[in-house]
């Protein structure tokens, strides 16, 4: 079994700016986290080969993201990274980067929706058009937003079925309030065949200092029953975990969190869906 960690980030605050990590309460996480600082960690936890996210809006930070996967045994085999949707030639924006160094491991998009005050802004006329642009080209494309813009990801998914949605941290659900509202919220999504779930990022949707997997068991339950194993993928969401977790108590936290599984179901969760959500060749039979 092939295990893929599907959801990591790396940056350098020194070098380029991250809005979203202003404030006291990020201060353990500003700072740079490399490849080499991720390493050990994969190694200790038995993964594999992962997938590195966009963490700025910008066609910078992806360029960097795929030179990454050019160094000597980089564990990346993939990289999503950003891109405008509401400009036009979307087509010959990946065809350019598909020329970098890297470039062959581009595998998807994904936009900070979460922070457009629009809770309709996947639902635009031109968002849309970028969407289908994104799903002639082959690559996935992954949701991160809140669940009052699950509707809007709904509609997104149904519009352009030729498209694999990936919903990051699992649309970010207030733990607080329970997986029974968390499941009305996200049912209609899961019910599109186009759409996978990443069983990433709960530990920090959860009290940072408090959270057990006892409270994350109802929400990753309530996942695998709607979208399936098939459509379920493990991300330890590295290194924003570590403000409530490490990589080693994330991984942990999730392999006590799922419920008895078949050797295939386990098998797919632990890297055969992302393979085959992002097109790894050399894995999606994991």
């Amino acid at each position: 079994m092939i295990v893929i960690d599907a959801h990591h980030h790396l940056w350098d605050p020194a070098t380029a700016d991250y809005p979203w990590m202003d404030g006291p309460e990020m201060a353990p996480i500003h700072r740079r986290f490399d490849v080499e600082d991720l390493r050990p960690l994969l190694r200790a936890a038995g993964v594999d080969r992962t997938i590195v996210v966009e963490a700025r809006s910008c066609d910078a930070e992806t360029a960097e993201m795929l030179a990454l996967t050019t160094q000597p045994r980089s564990p990346i085999a993939g990289v999503v990274g950003w891109t405008d949707l509401t400009a036009p030639g979307r087509a010959e924006a990946v065809a350019r980067l598909r020329e970098l160094p890297g470039g062959g491991a581009l595998v998807g998009f994904r936009h900070q929706v979460q922070g457009e005050a629009d809770p309709n802004w996947l639902r635009r006329a031109d968002v849309l058009r970028g969407l289908a642009a994104v799903a002639e080209t082959g690559l996935a494309y992954d949701l991160v937003l809140l669940p009052h813009q699950l509707p809007a990801a709904t509609h997104a998914a149904r519009e352009v079925p030729g498209l694999r949605f990936v919903l990051d941290h699992l649309g970010k659900p207030d733990i607080a309030a329970g997986a029974a509202v968390w499941r009305a919220q996200v049912t209609a999504l899961a019910a599109l065949p186009n759409t996978y779930c990443k069983l990433s990022g709960l530990v920090t949707e959860a009290d940072w200092q408090t959270w057990t997997p006892e409270q994350l068991r109802p929400y990753i339950e309530t996942a695998l029953d709607l979208f399936g194993p098939e459509r379920c993928m493990y991300g330890s969401d590295w290194p924003v975990c570590l403000l409530a977790a490490d990589y080693a108590r994330v991984y942990a936290g999730l392999r006590t969190c799922l419920p008895a599984l078949t050797a295939a179901e386990d098998a797919a969760i632990m890297g055969g869906t992302a393979g085959r959500a992002y097109r790894l060749e050399d894995t999606c039979d994991a």
